[in-house]
């Protein structure tokens, strides 16, 4: 119910702003004796309770997320596609990206459906004040980014790390595969086959496939429209985002692209790539629909 919304835009994101603060620092003050056990103790039998009770604050947080969410905004979101999912298994999610909106929707619509989710971040949002240090503490792999073939190993090695770790308890692994937002001008920088998507890298999807691929249940495929606009994250915060629509579809995962090496195999890496590109054009149709006319 959106208690806030007859307050001025500027009020409500004020109020969601000190909300967003004071739940985050809480809660990552929370997660740091936590993080620093597990530093100290790094056995399974140690990690396994403290993952548990680490990814439950977590969801904690989700949720007053949600709250202050619903309280601003007043349009409903669309959103299909969740009622076959559970608590119990392992997800890789993949998603178009257009806004750091994206992963407050993403958080909201899997909340209490799936486990929570972990993202793959880039290297320089560890530095981003509070929030860097919860994402650190819960195991997020960060990403260097750089050019060339060493620094890809190095991102490949720190994947396939953090899915280690994702095996000891039931976990959602999400992956913005274009890498990047979407804008206008990346996508015809790049030349971009797709109307609405940049092109998909699956560097970290393929190292995710192939260090825990058999223990995921499903690849869900979501697909994010904004019938306004892609929206700031000052809209989001004072409730100006006018609805969100998600469509949600749990993909098998094929044995074919399973348990390779995306480094050093090319056939492999192919496999991927159709398999990605299969869904994109899926993804960039259905976007194509989900669009407002006019």
């Amino acid at each position: 119910m959106a208690l806030l919304t007859p307050l001025p835009a500027p009020l409500r994101g004020a109020v969601s702003m000190t909300l967003l603060v004071l739940s985050t620092t809480t809660f990552t003050l929370c997660l740091m004796p936590l993080a620093l056990l597990k530093l100290l103790l790094p056995l399974a039998a140690v990690r396994r309770p403290i993952d548990r009770l680490m990814n439950a604050l977590a969801s904690i947080w989700v949720g007053i997320n949600n709250g202050w969410i619903a309280a601003v905004s007043p349009a409903p979101w669309d959103v299909q596609g969740l009622d076959s999912l559970h608590e119990r298994g392992w997800y890789l999610v993949s998603s178009n990206h257009q806004s750091w909106v994206d992963i407050l929707v993403l958080q909201r619509i899997f909340h209490g459906r799936i486990p929570f989710l972990k993202f793959f971040l880039k290297q320089e949002l560890i530095w981003v004040p509070v929030i860097g240090l919860a994402w650190w503490a819960l195991d997020f792999p960060f990403m260097k980014r750089g050019k060339g073939h060493g620094a890809q190993h190095s991102d490949l090695k720190t994947t396939r790390e953090a899915c280690e770790k994702f095996k000891l308890i039931p976990t959602t692994v999400i992956n913005f595969v274009e890498g990047t937002r979407f804008t206008p001008g990346k996508h015809d920088a790049q030349g971009s086959p797709y109307r609405h998507l940049l092109k998909p890298k699956i560097g970290g999807l393929g190292i995710a496939l192939a260090a825990m691929g058999e223990q995921f249940e499903a690849l869900l495929d979501v697909t994010i429209v904004y019938p306004g606009g892609i929206p700031t994250f000052w809209q989001l915060l004072s409730g100006q985002v006018p609805g969100v629509t998600v469509r949600v579809q749990p993909r098998p995962i094929p044995p074919a692209v399973l348990g390779g090496d995306p480094m050093q195999d090319k056939a492999y890496r192919q496999r991927i790539g159709d398999w990605v590109d299969a869904q994109w054009r899926d993804k960039d149709a259905l976007i194509d629909r989900l669009q407002p006319r006019g």
